[in-house]
């Protein structure tokens, strides 16, 4: 049985603590991936907790982690954008790098999949990046606060009800997703490419899947995860997907 997950904690791209857990196999490791979750998500969601614990039982090591000013991190949320968190994405690479192995995988879940895809190529040693519910573009997200769109544009800023909290959203925050071009980024990849999406996703739908799977080279699977919600908050769901990655890139992880 895995350790339970280590504690850690490093500088994100804006100067503040950023809150980390690491998930360890039993024994060494034959490798190390690092997980992105969803937006305005947290590493503690049920989905990337399940995630870990079966890359875990199959020899791989997970590091998990809030973006800026989410969950358990320090920062301010609104001051962040998709940019941003392809830096932290870099930087949690960088502190595997030097504390423990840099990752060979990358998974991502929804814009946390936009966002490893993006930064797959900042990271030299990943050799396969797995998604989960993810946009084919950044500015997808934009649809969650559409009604608040004109506020935030006239008046640089607005608050908007996402689930249960409110987050600020400032227009350098739209400006930013609407700039980002993740399919070119995706072409240009030379790395495995693994897509999970559900084709009843009511949240991102199967579309995105079919252009990022298009634009993609290969090595690169589709896998359909049929009935599952875009959160995956079945366990069967979550086990299942959690299962195929670690199958999917076990062939990945050697050399």
């Amino acid at each position: 049985m895995a350790d339970d997950p280590i504690k850690l904690e490093f500088e994100g791209s804006q100067g503040a603590e950023l809150a980390a857990r690491l998930d360890k196999p039993d024994g060494d490791p034959k490798a190390y991936a690092l997980f992105a979750h969803c937006f305005t998500c947290s590493k503690d969601l049920s989905a990337a907790r399940r995630i870990a614990a079966a890359l875990t039982k199959d020899g791989i090591a997970v590091l998990r982690f809030d973006f800026t000013g989410l969950g358990n991190s320090g920062g301010d949320f609104a001051s962040t954008n998709f940019s941003s968190n392809l830096q932290d994405l870099v930087l949690a690479a960088d502190y595997m790098r030097e504390h423990y192995d840099a990752p060979k995988l990358l998974v991502g879940h929804s814009l946390g999949g936009a966002a490893v895809l993006a930064a797959a190529s900042e990271v030299p040693e990943v050799k396969a990046v797995a998604t989960i519910g993810a946009p084919s573009s950044a500015d997808h997200v934009i649809h969650n606060f559409r009604a608040s769109l004109d506020e935030i544009k006239e008046n640089g800023e607005a608050t908007v009800q996402l689930g249960e909290r409110s987050f600020k959203i400032k227009r350098q925050f739209i400006d930013d997703l609407e700039a980002q071009d993740v399919r070119s980024r995706v072409a240009m990849l030379k790395k495995a490419v693994l897509v999970l999406h559900s084709p009843i996703d009511a949240t991102v739908g199967i579309e995105n899947a079919a252009q990022i799977f298009e634009a993609a080279k290969h090595p690169k699977s589709f896998v359909s995860l049929d009935d599952a919600d875009h959160l995956l908050f079945k366990y069967k769901d979550a086990d299942y997907a959690a299962r195929v990655i670690a199958a999917w890139a076990a062939r990945y992880m050697n050399g």
